[in-house]
C-alpha cells in the first residue's frame, strides 16, 4: 500500500471511528434511542431521549428566532401533515418523485443505482443511472451478481382515510413541507395583507420511503424539515436567491458550526430538479461524505403555477399597488435531524482529564462544545454532598433558576464525576452549593469551556445569568 492510500485509509478510518463515538454518546447519554428496540428496532428509525429533544427544540428554536420572530417579512404556518392527494399530482411528485433501484440476481438485495456508482467514485449522469450501471460493469456490492436493470420507485408513503380501501379513498404521507406552504400562499396573503417580497416558515415532518436510509439521522424514512418560502418579485430572483445563501450559511456559523467542516455546493445543470433554476447545497463534512446540511433554491413560478392549473383558483397578488404576478420562490431548506447530527459532531472533543482528584483514573474525557443556545441543559446545580443544609440550599436555587432555564440538579458520586457528566452533555454552566455557602450565601460557577469559576452571591445570580444567556 502506498503513502497516500494509506493516509487516506487511516482518514477514513478515524472518521467512522468518530461517529460510532457519537452513535454511542447519543444513546448513552439519553439524545437518541434506536426506535421499538425492545421489538428488535425499526430500520432507520429513532427516538430522542431526555437531552436530544430539549437539543432538538432549542435548534427549531433558534431557527425560528432567526427566521420568523427577528424579521418583519416573514410569518409562520403549521400545516397538516395529511393533504390532498391532488396536490402530490400538482406538485409532480406523483408522476416524479423517484429513485431508480436495482436488484441482484443472485442474492435478491436491492440498492440504489446511483449510491452503487458513487461507492466506485464514479459521479452519475442525473437521468441517465441504468446506462451508467451498465457501461461500468457494477456489480452486487453483497455477492458479485449481475443486477437486474434499473427501475423508477415512488418514494412517497400511501395510506387511505376513511372506512374503505379503495383507490378513491388513498392519500399520501407529505414527503415535504413546502406543498402546505403554497397551497396557503393567499390564505396568509389574506389574512396578514403581506406584500411582496414576504416568506412563510414551518418547521414539521415528512416521510419518504428511503430504499436505503442510513447513516444513523442523517437519512431517515421519518424526518423534521425546517423550510421557509420567500415569495419575490421574478425580476429580483438572483438578488434574493444569493440573499438568502449569505443568511443561512451565517446562521450556521453563528450556532458554532466550523468555517472549514461547511462547504457552499452550487448544483450542476444536469442536476437541477425540472423546476428549479437554480440550487445551491450548503455541506457539512459528516464523516461519511461532503453532504447536504441545508438547500436554497430558486424554483422560479413553478409550484404557484401548478397549483394554479390543477385548483382553478389564481395564485397571482398585487405588486406595486397595479400589476398582478405570479411570484417566484426562494425555498431555504434544511433537516432538523441533519442539523442536530451536524451540531454533535462539531461539537464532540475529547481532551486530557479536567478534574486534578481523576486525573489517574482516566487517559481522555469528553466535552461536548455546543453552542449555548443549543445545549439542553443550561445550568446544573451541584450541593457538595447530601446534608440536608445543602440540598435544602440548592433546591431553593434550582426552583427560583428552572423558571428561566432548562436546569438540572445532580447529586450523584464526587463532585469531578459530575463535572464530568455535565460536559459530556454540553451543559455550558455548573453551580455548586459548598458548605462555605451556607456562610456567606455564595455558590461557586463553573464556566464549560474556559474552566473558569466565579464566585456568586445567590441574589445576583439572575442578573450573572441574563447576563450570560441575555434572557
Amino acid at each position: 500500500m502506498n503513502k497516500k492510500n494509506k493516509k487516506s485509509n487511516q482518514k477514513a478510518s478515524a472518521k467512522n471511528e468518530r461517529m460510532e463515538k457519537i452513535i454511542s454518546l447519543a444513546k448513552r447519554r439519553g439524545f437518541i434511542f434506536p426506535s421499538s428496540e425492545i421489538y428488535g428496532g425499526l430500520n432507520s428509525c429513532y427516538d430522542y431521549g431526555p437531552l436530544g429533544v430539549e437539543l432538538k427544540n432549542n435548534i427549531k428554536k433558534a431557527w425560528w428566532r432567526e427566521m420568523v420572530q427577528l424579521r418583519k417579512d416573514v410569518v409562520g404556518l403549521d400545516s397538516a401533515i395529511l393533504m390532498h392527494p391532488k396536490i402530490w399530482e400538482a406538485s409532480g411528485h406523483l408522476a416524479g418523485f423517484h429513485d431508480f433501484l436495482v436488484d441482484c440476481k443472485e442474492c435478491r438485495k436491492r440498492f440504489r443505482a446511483d449510491h452503487l456508482l458513487q461507492a466506485k467514485n464514479i459521479e452519475p449522469e442525473f437521468r441517465q443511472l441504468d446506462s451508467e450501471i451498465k457501461k461500468n460493469k457494477i456489480k452486487c456490492p453483497e455477492c458479485g451478481g449481475d443486477l437486474t436493470d434499473a427501475r423508477e420507485f415512488n418514494l412517497m408513503f400511501k395510506t387511505f382515510m376513511g372506512a374503505v380501501e379503495d383507490e378513491t379513498a388513498k392519500i399520501y404521507l407529505r414527503p415535504e413541507t413546502a406543498q402546505g406552504i403554497y397551497v396557503n400562499f393567499l390564505n396568509v396573503i389574506n389574512s396578514t395583507s403581506k406584500k411582496l417580497p414576504f416568506g412563510i416558515a414551518q418547521i414539521g415532518k415528512a416521510f419518504r420511503n428511503e430504499i436505503t436510509p442510513g447513516n444513523f439521522v442523517f437519512r431517515m424514512r421519518e424526518f423534521e424539515q425546517m423550510e421557509m418560502q420567500f415569495f419575490i418579485n421574478p425580476n429580483k430572483s438572483d438578488k434574493w436567491f444569493k440573499y438568502w445563501q449569505g443568511e443561512r450559511w451565517d446562521w450556521y456559523l453563528r450556532m458554532g458550526l466550523k468555517k472549514e467542516n461547511l462547504n457552499l455546493r452550487p448544483h450542476a445543470q444536469d442536476e437541477l430538479a425540472h423546476y428549479a433554476k437554480a440550487a445551491v447545497d450548503i455541506e457539512y463534512n459528516f464523516p461519511f461524505a461532503d453532504s447536504e446540511l441545508e438547500g436554497i433554491h430558486n424554483r422560479g413560478d413553478f409550484d404557484l403555477t401548478q397549483h394554479e392549473k390543477y385548483s382553478k383558483y389564481e395564485q397571482k397578488t398585487i405588486e406595486d399597488g397595479k400589476d398582478k404576478v405570479t411570484p417566484f420562490i426562494i425555498e431555504t431548506s434544511g433537516g432538523v435531524d441533519r442539523s442536530f447530527l451536524a451540531f454533535l459532531l462539531d461539537a464532540y472533543e475529547e481532551v486530557d482529564p479536567r478534574s486534578g482528584d481523576d486525573k489517574s483514573k482516566h487517559d481522555k474525557e469528553i466535552v461536548l462544545r455546543l453552542h449555548q443556545d443549543l445545549s439542553p441543559i443550561k445550568v446544573t446545580v451541584l450541593p457538595l454532598s447530601k446534608k440536608p443544609d445543602l440540598e435544602k440550599l440548592a433546591t431553593k436555587i434550582f426552583d427560583e433558576l428552572k423558571v428561566y432555564y432548562m436546569c438540572a440538579y445532580d447529586v450523584t458520586g464526587g463532585i469531578g464525576k459530575r463535572y464530568r457528566r455535565q460536559d459530556e452533555i454540553g451543559t455550558p454552566y455548573c453551580l455548586t452549593v459548598d458548605f462555605e455557602s451556607l456562610k456567606d450565601n455564595q455558590v461557586t460557577i463553573r464556566d464549560r469551556d474556559t474552566m473558569k469559576q466565579d464566585r456568586v452571591p445567590v441574589s445576583d445570580l439572575r442578573g450573572y445569568f441574563l447576563n450570560k444567556y441575555g434572557y
